[in-house]
């Protein structure tokens, strides 16, 4: 046979053969015994049909009753049937008295549950009431912390302002000093200088008195960019600022080889203001510059000047 074609299986075989009789042997020698018929356990009764009797004959059918027995039966009928009087008044009253107190606990527990809600609600009404309050104060305290910034802020700006007019008072009264006074409130020269045909002497306290114009606050012309290749400006003459104007000037100039400028148009490429004054104080100023002499440069050298009129300088 195919699966017994080892020694070992073989073996294997035979052991599991000797073992399998041998439980067999086991089982019907000592696990199949009953009795037939089989025991019976517990005490026997006898038959009969009252829970009295007396002697020694087994009777086959049931006895008749006696008048006796029946008579003491109908008596303990007639006793069980009657009902005890005194016994159900006090089950009433048991009952009711058990009612009335479950009664009174459904009351009580009512009471205690509607108080606990109560102070519940009592209790979270406080928890809102002070939060409210807290956020009452952190309100007044912010508002309060911007009113005082806000003081702080105007009292800063009022020493700052104060201080400005103190410091512009204090420069007038030197100028006045070194001029010899010309306000209105405590000069004492007399005449005037200005445009207007009326009294005064027009133009600002920070100008120069040797300036034209009137116009500004108390600057003027810038000297201007000068641009000429290698060649310096010598003479740098600052335009005069006589209009209420502002801006950048380019003008184009032409120089010869003494540094002499002999030709001049303002208002060029890279003009912010073209206004005719201003174009007229610029030609005028290119003019008068003078740049160092240059015998290896052309005889007509081109070049450019750049003036800026500012009316807050």
């Amino acid at each position: 046979m195919a699966f017994l074609d080892t020694t070992h299986k073989k073996k294997s075989a035979t052991l599991t053969g000797i073992i399998a009789l041998l439980i067999l042997w086991i089982i019907f020698t000592f696990g199949m015994k009953y009795f037939d018929p089989p025991l019976e356990y517990g005490i026997a009764v006898n038959f009969g049909t009252s829970n009295v009797g007396s002697g020694n004959i087994q009777p086959k059918e049931a006895l008749k009753p006696l008048q006796e027995e029946t008579e003491e039966q109908e008596e303990e009928v007639v006793e069980e049937s009657q009902p005890e009087p005194e016994d159900t008044p006090e089950e009433v009253v048991e009952e009711s008295s058990a009612e009335s107190s479950d009664a009174a606990e459904e009351v009580i527990t009512q009471n205690n549950e509607e108080a606990i809600a109560i102070k519940k609600q009592e209790e979270a009404n406080k928890r809102a009431e002070a939060k409210r309050q807290q956020e009452e104060a952190k309100r007044k305290a912010e508002a309060e912390r911007i009113a005082k910034e806000k003081r702080e802020k105007a009292e800063a700006e009022k020493r700052r302002i104060e201080k400005e007019q103190q410091e512009k008072a204090a420069k007038r009264k030197n100028l006045d000093a070194l001029m010899g006074g010309f306000s209105k409130e405590d000069g004492k020269a007399n005449g005037g200088e200005g445009d207007d045909n009326q009294a005064g002497d027009k133009g600002k306290v920070t100008g120069d008195p040797n300036a034209s114009g009137y116009y500004g606050n108390g600057g003027g012309g810038s000297g201007g960019n000068y641009r000429l290749g290698n060649r310096k400006a010598l003479a740098k003459p600052k335009p005069t600022y006589d209009c209420n104007e502002e801006g950048r000037v380019f003008v184009s100039i032409s120089v010869d080889q003494q540094g002499k400028v002999f030709a001049a148009q303002a208002g060029v490429k890279g003009t912010t203001n073209a206004a005719p004054c201003l174009l007229k104080r610029a030609k005028e100023a290119a003019l008068k510059t003078k740049f160092n002499a240059d015998a290896n440069a052309p005889s007509k050298q081109i070049g450019t000047i750049i003036y800026n009129f500012s009316l807050s300088e």
